[in-house]
């Protein structure tokens, strides 16, 4: 009897030391070291090193060739489903590929896990030049356009509690690190169901995103396209929020003005 228990308090255990690895990694946008995570877990590095092994064999968590540790495909295919019993991916890349045609720019897919946001897939235009996001690839909310919308939609609360726990670095000369700037800009964006990162991840490249929503109402994804600055245009807000209205719809999401009805 005691033995069970104390196998069944074992398990328990390193479920809950999993769970603060992820944690750790999730608030990062770019791999960690081991001895990070080990530190802001307060786990050995022994004991973090041999469960992150266990989570990288079941693609929970992924580890790249300096040694340094992010989220796997597996939690962000998971992410995806977390309010909707549908192939988020799949649903989504026609409509994705379909704008990469019409605007000759890089189309994203991403969802959030914790203070960074995920670029999950991607549609490229045949093109020499062209912004390259990498599957996988982590940005603060902060500095992407889709970032500063699921902080918009939050609330005032969550964009002070953000920063509270970032510090709003900067990434470029542009970037958003007032944060009364950054509550301005997060608001005005919700309201106008846009927004816009005007080089503030990176020189160069300026972006246009809308949110997707899920039937319960909650912003599950973002749909985004990157392009350099001096080719992006205004006039593909219509183009992007029509494709994210119809992901929605497909999703099963029913707006409030159409429930009214």
């Amino acid at each position: 009897m005691t033995t069970a228990s104390s196998k069944s308090e074992s398990r328990i255990q390193v479920i809950d030391r999993a769970a603060l690895l992820l944690d750790a990694i999730s608030r990062y946008s770019t791999p960690v070291k081991l001895k990070v995570l080990s530190a802001e877990t307060n786990l050995h590095p022994s004991t973090a090193h041999r469960i992150l092994g266990s989570l990288i064999n079941n693609r929970f968590v992924d580890r790249d060739q300096n040694g340094e540790y992010r989220l796997g495909q597996r939690l962000l295919q998971l992410s995806s489903r977390l309010h909707t019993d549908v192939d988020l991916r799949a649903l989504a890349l026609p409509y994705m590929e379909q704008l990469r045609d019409k605007l000759g720019e890089t189309v994203n897919l991403t969802i959030r896990e914790g203070d960074v946001v995920i670029y999950f897939e991607k549609a490229t235009p045949n093109r020499m030049m062209h912004v390259q996001q990498i599957i996988g690839s982590r940005a603060p909310l902060h500095v992407t356009a889709i970032g500063k919308l699921m902080l918009g939609v939050g609330g005032e609360d969550e964009i002070r509690s953000y920063a509270e726990r970032t510090n709003l670095p900067a990434y470029t000369r542009n970037t958003l690190s007032s944060l009364p700037d950054l509550i301005n800009e997060c608001a005005t964006s919700a309201e106008r169901r846009y927004a816009l990162d005007n080089e503030e991840a990176e020189i160069g490249v300026g972006c246009i995103g809308v949110l997707l929503y899920d039937r319960n109402g909650v912003p599950t994804a973002g749909l985004s396209v990157s392009a350099p600055i001096e080719r992006r245009k205004h006039e593909w807000v219509e183009d992007l929020i029509a494709a994210g209205d119809a992901i929605s719809e497909q999703l099963g999401y029913v707006p409030v003005t159409q429930g009214a009805a």
